[in-house]
């Protein structure tokens, strides 16, 4: 025990104070200005559109009891996650991750599930070092494995190998099985790699990066998804558990109108949620239904890169430009407080029919589940490297590489117990 009791009160009167002086209540109205004056559609400063309402806009509900006993819209459902051992610094200069990407089927499919595709992305200051491999297998060839080098950077070595382990594990494991799936495919995940597309907003050092082949083929991967899964008309679609997006917020403060919230998740969260006077007469948080918007058009920050008119990575584009545009709409779970983001392609979200098929299984699932989809949380649990592997996957790479990983003080500390 840190605090004593007197610290805890002091800390709870500083809550106090900051609630005094910021009314809430106001942000509740505000929201729903920016709703009703903003969203039709939300222009950028520059005269853009970066937010584009999908049919009607409207803010609607639906009975958690009752969706979560409706019939799927789709009769199978798969899940596609990639997990990492997180990247790893050794003392030979050596920094490397390795990613598993897995897929899940609802109702199960055994086979599929014990297939995988594992990508390990090194980072050496060594210029003479050549490290890519092609694909190997291993498990009677249900584990496929390669080795590729991070281009140098001098710094965010880290960051740079674990996002392309990452998603270049998911994109590649996703095209290999997408002829598995026969009505849906959802991605734990955004529909693109955002981390990617937004290294163009970041420093030179990315920006430099972000034209270099390896970056361009994990790009070009998703955009080989949208084609194949829209040349077999099977939807697809990404859930994203934490969104965190900040261009309609950014976007209504640069047209001069006040926008408290941290990022866009804050303002739907603020727009969706419900309260009622209890029996008490104390008002509180409605749990009976779950809210959500209408589809949009996102082009907007990182979705921008794959708008009509963006510049899709520089990559070729086989379909109408349009087509790849980002569409979405967001659930918000009382429950748990939480607020959901679903994303598509526009060459299904345009589709009302398809709209309303993806929107009640999304509904459906989440009511159902408590939290995402049965498919993204079977993939999840398929791809995820526990903390326990982790330590153990890192003292292996450690003998064989001959080399010992750097620790740091939280390594140490949050380290599971033996």
């Amino acid at each position: 025990m840190t605090l004593d009791p007197v610290h805890v009160d002091g800390i709870a009167d500083l809550a106090a104070y900051l609630a005094r002086n910021v009314d809430d209540e106001e942000h509740v109205d505000l929201a729903r200005t920016v709703w009703d004056e903003y969203l039709d559609p939300l222009y950028g400063p520059d005269g853009d559109v970066v937010l584009d309402p999908l049919g009607e806009r409207r803010l609607r509900s639906v009975t958690i009891d009752d969706v979560a006993l409706a019939d799927p819209p789709f009769e199978t459902a798969h899940g596609l996650d990639s997990g990492t051992i997180n990247p790893t610094t050794f003392k030979n200069g050596i920094v490397l991750d390795v990613a598993q990407a897995a897929m899940a089927a609802v109702p199960s499919d055994l086979d599929l599930h014990r297939h995988r595709s594992i990508v390990a992305t090194t980072h050496a200051n060594d210029s003479t070092l050549k490290l890519d491999e092609p694909w190997r297998k291993l498990d009677d060839g249900y584990c496929r494995w390669r080795i590729i080098h991070a281009p140098r950077v001098s710094r965010y070595a880290e960051g740079v190998v674990h996002a392309l382990a990452l998603y270049l594990s998911e994109s590649t494991h996703a095209l290999e099985y997408a002829d598995r799936v026969d009505d849906l495919l959802i991605l734990d995940g955004p529909l693109y790699p955002k981390e990617l597309l937004n290294w163009r907003d970041r420093d030179s050092e990315l920006r430099n990066l972000s034209r270099e082949a390896k970056p361009k083929e994990v790009v070009k991967n998703y955009m080989r998804l949208v084609e194949r899964f829209v040349e077999r008309d099977v939807p697809l679609c990404g859930f994203v558990k934490n969104p965190a997006s900040k261009h309609l917020v950014n976007a209504v403060r640069d047209r001069g109108m006040e926008a408290p919230w941290a990022d866009d998740t804050a303002f739907f969260t603020r727009l969706l949620e419900r309260r009622a006077v209890g029996n008490g007469e104390t008002e509180r948080r409605d749990t009976s239904e779950l809210t959500f918007t209408n589809w949009f058009v996102s082009r907007g920050g990182s979705d921008r890169t794959f708008a009509a008119d963006g510049d899709a990575y520089g990559l070729e584009r086989n379909l109408d430009d349009d087509l790849y545009e980002v569409a979405f709409f967001v659930v918000y779970d009382p429950r748990t407080d939480v607020l959901y983001r679903v994303e598509a392609p526009v060459a299904f979200a345009r589709d009302e029919t398809v709209r309303r098929q993806l929107t009640t299984q999304m509904l459906r699932d989440i009511a159902a589940e408590r939290g995402p989809p049965e498919a993204v949380a079977k993939a999840d649990e398929l791809a995820r490297i526990s903390a326990r592997e982790k330590v153990a996957l890192r003292r292996k790479l450690e003998e064989n590489l001959g080399s010992d990983a750097v620790w740091r003080y939280d390594d140490v500390r949050w380290a599971p117990n033996e």
